[in-house]
């Protein structure tokens, strides 16, 4: 058995353990575990920024591109943010051993199907230290165990921040064993996560196309798949030009790193003219690039803004910068086309006032969250009222969007009779 491998099955038989322990946990018990690791993460602030620090360094000197190197980053306001994070998960309701339904059948038992923790999550994502406590945080509160898989250029954050959380479990009512940190120093603990059916319960990928398509193609787990987010703002002819403006920006620049930034602005063709002058004087203002067809190169050009012309990849990628892709769509039939055509069914806006525009955008998308009149920056479990979120679901079966408490629940029917026998 390979040192992978030995640690992983170690890991995961603990994970299995202690998962038991903590669905008989009460909420008060997970709720007082996670007050604790929010205090424990700003009482050692200064001890987590020192271990962060080496990590940015030595992506500094990896010349990593600057947006995954945002992502790595912590300090004292994120940090906050964190542990302010952990407390708010404390305050949500407690999803387990929620009634869904219940009724009587003929035969005279009765059936309860109530919801109940996964068991053993395995969590693979990428240079973000901030899914290490928001996983640590969601999985304790629905009464799962994690594994945590980070990459290896956060090591030292990682490494630290789970050392941390479990320190602080350790003087609560919750196994530590509930939140594990599984060894990145090599792609062959991926493999193992992948394979280790029947110990561990659901793979959730939290990263790039490779990544995620990595662990959806290779895992023999269960997988629950969170996509990347090539998202995209039509600016219908019935917008609000201010309203417009406002959240293509917001939707661009408000963070560049995130998977909820706007890739791709679509505009009607009969507003051009008028409307998009003042985008392009905007997105200047901010330092946006333009990567457009011809519909939109004279107008960048008269506005002095950035362009580069637009190939394929241009409509297909996610830029993580300040960059967006654009063009002219004749209709709403040619908005919905592209972006049916170009989108990762992450989020997708659309500026209208006109009600059928906006029916047709809501309806005919294939997408896990569709935006009227906001930023695509609102796709988050945080603002969505989640507390916070283990990742964007882009598929359609069970979670779909941002997955927070009840997502990572499944159920059982517990069925009560009185002698019953079926004839």
């Amino acid at each position: 058995m390979s040192a992978a491998k030995t640690e992983v099955v170690g890991l995961a038989k603990a994970a299995r353990v202690a998962a038991r322990l903590l669905a008989n946990c009460t909420r008060a018990q997970k709720d007082a575990a996670l007050n604790l690791m929010a205090q424990a993460l700003l009482d050692n602030t200064t001890a987590i920024i020192a271990a962060n620090k080496l990590d940015v360094q030595s992506a500094t000197a990896a010349n990593i591109d600057a947006a995954i190197i945002d992502r790595l980053t912590l300090d004292q306001v994120r940090i906050q943010s964190l542990a302010d994070g952990l407390k708010d998960i404390s305050k949500l309701p407690d999803p387990v051993g929620e009634t869904i339904r219940e009724f009587d059948v003929p035969s005279g038992i009765h059936i309860t199907q109530r919801r109940v923790p996964f068991g053993v999550v395995a969590v693979i994502y990428e240079a973000r230290p901030n899914v290490t406590v928001d996983t640590a945080g969601l999985t304790l509160k629905s009464g799962n165990c994690a594994l945590l898989r980070g990459s290896a250029s956060a090591v030292n954050t990682n490494t630290k921040l789970v050392e941390i959380m479990r320190a602080a479990l350790s003087k609560s009512q919750v196994p530590a064993d509930a939140i594990q940190i599984v060894s990145a120093e090599s792609h062959e603990s991926v493999a193992e996560l992948l394979q280790a059916r029947g110990l561990i319960d659901v793979v959730i990928p939290r990263g790039g196309s490779a990544l995620i398509e990595r662990v959806v193609t290779e895992s023999i787990v269960p997988v629950i798949e969170t996509g990347v987010g090539n998202c995209h703002v039509y600016i219908d002819k019935s917008a609000d030009f201010a309203k417009a403006i406002s959240i293509a920006i917001n939707s661009k620049v408000q963070r560049v790193s995130v998977c909820n930034a706007a890739e791709t602005i679509l505009i009607h063709s009969e507003i051009a003219d008028e409307f998009i002058p003042e985008l392009m004087q905007a997105f200047k203002a901010e330092g946006v690039t333009i990567h457009g067809d011809d519909s939109v190169a004279e107008y960048a050009a008269q506005a002095g803004t950035a362009f580069k012309q637009a190939t394929d990849s241009d409509w297909s990628d996610e830029y993580y910068s300040l960059d967006i892709a654009a063009r002219v769509v004749s209709d709403i039939d040619d908005a919905l086309s592209h972006i049916q055509k170009w989108s990762t069914g992450h989020t997708e806006a659309i500026v209208a006032t006109d009600e059928v525009a906006i029916s047709r955008f809501t309806s005919e998308l294939d997408s896990a969250v569709v935006m009227v009149n906001a930023s695509t920056r609102f796709t988050d479990g945080g603002e969505f009222g989640f507390g916070a979120e283990i990742g964007i679901s882009t598929q359609k079966l069970h979670a779909r969007g941002p997955m927070g408490l009840q997502e990572l629940t499944t159920s059982t029917y517990v069925v009560v009779g009185d002698g019953h026998t079926r004839h």
